[in-house]
């Protein structure tokens, strides 16, 4: 008996026992002031996923604080004595976890959710931002072989340039990588003095743009961020899945076998060819870019284009997310056209559709990629569309409570229920689809910012979340059904 009191209280204090730092309302502000980093997670005690996370993070926790210096991590309870501070922080979900730095928020955490993953994370998080370079022959090496642009700092003094670069660096060193000096024989060598200067990396070295641009603007992270966005990738960036979000539409990617190790020689003379022709447009509103065939497969089919050769396709996407692919096999001839073609409006938006239904008068009705304009962006009407897919368990379950309110809303004449099957038809932009069902309201007078639904899917909720977002008011015919009924029971009496 005595034995067995000592095992649950050894494992009762075992369970007590952690690492990861509890904050309410009361703490927050003290908690985080003075850690140069800390990682929390806003958390509801009743959430499935947070109680994955749990053991992940505790083991997370454990790893973390050994490091040198130690990497804190920390949770608040939403529903209870850390209301206030999710609130602060805009938690609509759970688990949300947010990196802070010496007591002010950096950025949302978009790592991994198991402990290997949020340990190599969070070491990456605490390295400096900016790695200092004081030796030459380290800095020559660093600048021939890096596979990435790097942005340096060339500083002779601590001043107020040096101060702003460092701030840039810490808030972009997720897209970036950077690295400073104050070597006299550096600066020298290298023929900078107080400036900020992006290097390309040598592979992407070309004679038709320089393999450097300096910053000569104000000393002001604004600046130096627009700068960094407009120039890093030069004229002809290497897109990848990694920086992919860093290339601003309108975006014309020209896609091939991209492969620097192997075939660095026959890499570089498609970039040059591209360089060749973009240079002409440098003057238009348009970013480019080149990718590999092999890492963009899945994006090639939605655009109509096979990645199963060795052709060079090229596609663009519009800043509305329309797709222009090239049909022409490529040449500097056939770009230059497609180019001009398109700047004209003479270029015809692959738009991936299934064929028109011939008959759509069922409750639900059906969109493809050729009818999305007409019937969602109808501004007569409000439009409340799922995007679905066939094989999709939840799509499924929620097809008869779909139908069911179309078939409510049928004599509603102001909003239409419908239904897009997006594995066979494109989602045009705004309308970003990453799951399925995704179900989105366009009103009448405002198609250009549909509204994402996250309400319940049940029919009360549909019409409920309807009723309050309808342009016009209206309200849900009576049943018919009913009568006929009551009719019946009448003539049986």
């Amino acid at each position: 008996m005595i034995i067995s009191t000592i095992l649950i209280a050894l494992f009762a204090s075992v369970a007590v026992c952690s690492d990861v730092i509890e904050l309410t309302d009361s703490t927050f502000a003290s908690g985080v002031k003075d850690k140069e980093i800390m990682l929390v997670e806003f958390f509801a005690p009743w959430c499935g996923h947070c109680k994955k996370l749990a053991p992940e993070y505790e083991t997370a926790a454990s790893k973390l604080i050994k490091e040198d210096p130690p990497i804190p991590l920390a949770k608040v309870d939403c529903t209870e004595a850390g209301k206030e501070s999710c609130g602060k922080y805009g938690v609509s979900g759970y688990p949300t976890l947010k990196i802070f730095r010496n007591g002010e928020l950096s950025k949302d955490y978009d790592g991994p959710r198991n402990a290997a993953g949020i340990i190599q994370y969070m070491k990456k998080q605490s390295a400096p931002s900016s790695q200092e370079i004081n030796d030459l022959e380290k800095m020559k090496k660093k600048l021939d072989t890096m596979e990435s642009a790097l942005v340096v700092g060339f500083f002779e003094k601590d001043d107020e340039l040096k101060t702003e670069f460092m701030k840039t660096a810490n808030e972009m060193r997720d897209d970036y990588y950077f690295a400073h000096t104050t070597s006299e024989e550096i600066l020298a060598d290298l023929g900078h003095k107080d400036q900020v200067v992006i290097f390309r990396p040598s592979h992407l070295h070309s004679k038709l743009e320089p393999n450097k641009e300096v910053f000569t603007g104000m000393a002001d992270p604004f600046y130096i961020k627009k700068f960094l966005k407009a120039s890093v990738h030069g004229l002809v960036g290497h897109l990848t899945e990694d920086n992919e979000d860093q290339f601003k539409k309108p975006l014309c990617t020209v896609y091939f076998n991209v492969d620097f190790e192997r075939n660095a020689k026959g890499t570089r003379y498609w970039r040059n060819r591209i360089l060749k022709v973009a240079t002409e447009f440098k003057n238009k509103v348009m970013t480019f870019a080149f990718a590999s065939k092999k890492d963009f497969a899945r994006k090639l089919d939605t655009f109509g284009l096979s990645s199963d050769n060795d052709e060079v396709v090229v596609a663009i996407v519009s800043d509305d997310g329309m797709k222009y692919p090239m049909k022409e096999k490529f040449s500097v001839d056939t770009f230059r056209d497609f180019l001009k073609n398109y700047f004209e409006g003479n270029v015809e938006p692959f738009i991936k559709s299934e064929e028109v239904p011939e008959t759509n008068d069922g409750p639900v009705t059906v969109v493809v990629g050729k009818t999305f304009n007409e019937i969602v962006n109808d501004e007569t009407k409000d439009v409340l569309i799922e995007f679905y897919a066939p094989w999709c368990g939840h799509c499924k379950s929620l097809e008869p409570v779909y139908k069911e309110l179309g078939e409510k809303l049928a004599d509603v004449k102001d909003i239409v229920i419908a239904k897009m099957d997006a594995t066979a038809n494109d989602a045009p932009s705004p309308y970003e689809v990453s799951g399925f069902p995704t179900i989105y309201f366009s009103p009448m007078y405002g198609k250009k910012t549909p509204k994402k639904y996250n309400g319940g899917r049940d029919v009360d909720s549909f019409i409920d979340y309807l009723k309050r977002e309808a342009t016009k008011p209206f309200k849900v015919p009576e049943k018919k059904k009913k009568k006929k009924k009551d009719k019946k029971q009448k003539d049986e009496l």
